[in-house]
This record gives structure tokens, sequence and C-alpha cells, in this order.
């Protein structure tokens, strides 16, 4: 593999004996000791964290997702053994790497905290997970003075689900400000997906290595009219990581649900066996008549036994894609160049379960009254820090803050940083020590 690709922003200051360990295995363990990754074991996967201790947390499911990314590597590998520059043999720590920080920078309360921060920060910058995600992990986690955790371009180019800046996929139209927090509609704030302009200079240099055409083209969007534009492409690596996040969330996270009694087999039998059986795929047409019974049975063994089967049929039929071949664009560079993809066919099948699992768990209103007390949390939190924030911050945040008001740099930002970095229960605590009074 090119060397460019294994480098860092910061060459290593300490030289550590007798250390063999590849770069990417450096990255896998400088993400599972960041504070960053320890903090997703309170932040809201589907359900929230403070339910139970079955639920799936975002730790868990980022952990199941790097499970995942490792197997469908492997069964790459497998298909595809010409394939050493994509595919580097017999070492999984790279797309691992990748899914276990994924959902780092995903602030408190899922989507609800994601939608709350884009509307305190309109103005100044926006907010969005993914954009956080590589803020975190390529600038404020303290593993360096200046560049988070220093990881590898590579590892840093997986975790680009969207490589370009938010300001450039905005609609053009900014939807009408409520009166106030609690009149705000969700849907009207949902952010474009991308990175911030203030980690512009992180972003180019991680695309140094392209050549010009590539990079236009790799940062090209679809603009849509009335809505936020969308970036078109995404690395092999990140391919692979979206790929694991999306059976993780369609297959695991309905475990949850049924298994917590979330959803009924009545709804489960119409809205995802019935739709099965008219795939055009024997083996899923077959798997499904058992599927129900396996699923709401009060044996476990055989709930694992059906969640495994899908799974597997799931990664076993992951192919490699070639960018190139449908003749409108051309990458030189081959991480950008390939593709995991599933099959049409299968992909439908996971399409069925990701939207029951919106539709009938994350849309249940239960779930989205939780999700908007969480949202109210969030506007309230940083109201309130950015009406006195030299008092309200703790003291390394403070000067972070002051720091970018003197460099006139952005201090809603670090604002912004301070919010997302909390977990569900530190958000709601200090919610309750700023605005609940006690006896």
């Amino acid at each position: 593999m090119n060397q460019i690709w294994t480098e860092r922003r910061q060459p290593s200051l300490s030289k550590r004996q007798h250390d063999h360990r590849s770069p990417f295995q450096r990255d896998r363990a400088r993400i599972l000791h960041s504070a960053a990754f320890r903090r997703l074991q309170s932040k809201t996967q589907v359900m929230s964290s403070g339910q139970s201790d079955f639920y799936r947390t975002r730790l868990t499911h980022s952990l199941e997702a790097a499970q995942i990314g490792s197997g469908i590597t492997a069964q790459l590998r497998s298909k595809y053994p010409e394939q050493t520059a994509l595919l580097l043999p017999s070492d999984d720590t790279l797309i691992e790497s990748i899914c276990l920080a994924h959902d780092i920078g995903h602030p408190p309360f899922g989507h609800g905290g994601e939608v709350a921060l884009h509307y305190m920060m309109k103005g100044h910058g926006g907010f969005e997970g993914n954009g956080q995600t590589f803020r975190i992990v390529a600038r404020l986690e303290p593993f360096s003075e200046r560049f988070g955790m220093n990881l590898t371009r590579r590892t840093l180019l997986g975790l680009l689900k969207y490589p370009q800046t938010i300001d450039n996929l905005k609609r053009e139209e900014t939807p009408a400000f409520p009166d106030n927090f609690r009149q705000l509609n969700a849907r009207d704030w949902h952010p474009p997906k991308g990175i911030y302009q203030d980690d512009d200079d992180i972003l180019d240099w991680v695309l140094l290595p392209l050549s010009a055409k590539d990079k236009s083209l790799f940062q090209q969007f679809k603009e849509k009219n009335g809505q936020h534009h969308k970036t078109r492409f995404k690395s092999f690596d990140c391919s692979v990581m979206e790929l694991a996040d999306d059976i993780a969330y369609g297959i695991h996270d309905l475990e949850d649900a049924i298994v917590t009694g979330i959803v009924s087999r009545n709804d489960f039998e119409q809205h995802v066996i019935e739709k099965l059986t008219r795939v055009d795929d024997a083996w899923i047409q077959e798997f499904s008549q058992g599927l129900t019974d396996k699923l709401f049975s009060d044996k476990q063994y055989l709930q694992k036994d059906a969640i495994g089967g899908l799974v597997n049929y799931l990664i076993t039929a992951i192919e490699l894609h070639d960018i190139n071949d449908n003749g409108e664009v051309q990458f030189q560079e081959t991480l950008l160049r390939f593709n995991a993809v599933l099959p049409s066919t299968t992909a439908e099948v996971l399409q069925i379960f990701k939207d029951f699992v919106f539709q009938y768990v994350i849309r249940q209103t239960s779930i989205q009254r939780l999700e908007y007390r969480g949202q109210q949390i969030v506007m309230e939190l940083f109201e309130a820090l950015a009406s006195d924030p030299q008092r309200l911050l703790p003291a390394n945040t403070a000067r972070r803050w002051l720091e970018a008001s003197h460099n006139y740099d952005n201090p809603h930002r670090v604002i912004a940083d301070y919010v997302a970095g909390m977990t569900d229960d530190y958000a709601t605590r200090l919610y309750q020590t700023l605005f609940v009074p006690r006896a």
C-alpha cells in the first residue's frame, strides 16, 4: 500500500521499544482508549440508554459494527484475493478502527440532540454527527496537542462519510425560527451531512494524495431543490463501514425491540415477513417461513440462530463494485474507485428490516417523546452556557472559548463541542443542576 495513506499529521514524537504493531493497530488502540469512545456507553442508540441495561447503546452498537465490518472484509478477501491494496492481508484492524469510531461524534439523546445542536449553531457553521466524529478524532481528543488522535490518513478517509463542507451542502432557504424551543419542529432542522468549515484544513490534508481530478470528483454532490444537497461518493473503507452500520442497525437493533416487547408479532408478520416472501430470492423466502417463530420465541438460542442467519446472509452477499464501470466517472485512486455493495435483491431485504425498525421502533411515540425531551435539554443547556461561557463552562473549555474569541475564530463551536461530548446522564444531571430547584 502507498505509504502516504499511513502518514499522520504529526510524526510520532515518542519512540517506543519493541512496538511491532501496524499503523492501523495503533489507530485502533487510540480509539479504544479514548474518553470519547468510553462515553458511548451512556449515549442513546435507538432506545434511551437509561431505560434498561439490556438495550444496545452507541458503544455496544459500535462493537457489533466492528465485528460485522471484520466479517465483511474476510468475505471480500476470500472472493477477491487479488485486491491486496484494498483488503490488507489478514489485517482487519483498519475496518475495525473505522467502525469503532464511526459514532464517536454523536451527541447525547440521539438525533434529537443532533437537531438541537444544529439549530443552536445556526449562523455559526451548523452541527452534524459525522462531521463531529471527524473533528473529534482529528482535532479534539487529547492524544496529541493539536491533531486529536493523530490517526493515519487512510483511517480518516474511511471515517469521511460525506467529503464536503456543510456550508456547500445546506439548502438555500432557512426554515422559519420558532417563537421558543418547545415549538421547534425537528423535521425542519435536520442538518446537511458533511464536514464543518472550521475543519476544512483537516479535510484538505486527508485528500492531499488525490489528483486534482479525483479530488474534484470525490467532492461532487447532488443538488436537490428545497432540500440539503448530498455527496455522491465515499471511499472503499467507508463503504464497508456503512454496510456494517446498516446491518447492525437493521438486524441487531431489531432484536432489542423484539426481546423487550416494543414491536408486536403481528406487525412483524405484516410488514416484514409478507414483504420478504415477495423478494426474488429462494433462500430468503424459505428462511422467512420460520423466522417469526424463532425471533418471538422465549428460547433465546432460537433468536440468536435467526439473527446469525440473517447477518450471515447479508455479509456473504456483499461484492466489490468498480465505480469506473458505469462510464460516467473515472477515479485514478484505487481507494475511491471501488466500493463494497450489496446486490440489489439482498439490498432490498436489508431495506425491509431498516424500514421496519424506523417506522415501528424509532417513530414510536414513547421513543419520540424521549427524543423530544433530550432535544429540549440540549437547547436549554447550550443557551445557558453561551450566555456566560467564562462563568459556566469548565476551566479548560472556558480557556478554549476565550482563545477562539480572541483569535476571531468560532467560539460557538467550542460550546457545541462541549455539549456534544456529554453523555445522556451527564447532560440530564447538568440540566437539573442549572434549572431544577431543590429543597
